[in-house]
C-alpha cells in the first residue's frame, strides 16, 4: 500500500509542475515573449492546454470575473495542496490501521 501513496505522490508533484508549467506559458504568450507560430512552442503550449483545461475549466466557472486575471491555477494548487495532505493526514494512517 506504501508504494500507492508514493505514486500518488509523485502523480501530485507532476501535477503541480503542470499547472505551474502551463501558468507561466500563458503569461509568456500574452506578453509576447514566445513566438506562437514556432511549431515547438505550439505544440508545447497545445499539450500543456490539453493537460491543465479539464481541471481549470470548472473552476473558471465558479470564478468571478476578475478583469482578465486569472487565478484557477491558484485555485487548482490549492485543491491538489489539499488532495495531497488530505490523503496523508487521513488516508494513509486510516489504511495503516486496517492492516
Amino acid at each position: 500500500m506504501t508504494a500507492l501513496f508514493i505514486t500518488l505522490h509523485y502523480v501530485f508533484s507532476i501535477a503541480w509542475f503542470v499547472v505551474i508549467a502551463s501558468a507561466v506559458f500563458s503569461w509568456l504568450y500574452a506578453f509576447q515573449v514566445v513566438n506562437p507560430r514556432n511549431q515547438l512552442v505550439a505544440s508545447f503550449a497545445n499539450a500543456l492546454y490539453r493537460l491543465t483545461e479539464p481541471a481549470l475549466s470548472p473552476i473558471r466557472r465558479f470564478m468571478p470575473d476578475l478583469g482578465g486575471i486569472d487565478i484557477s491555477p491558484i485555485v487548482l494548487l490549492i485543491i491538489l495542496f489539499f488532495l495531497e495532505q488530505f490523503m496523508h493526514t487521513t488516508i494513509e494512517p486510516l489504511v495503516g490501521v486496517l492492516h
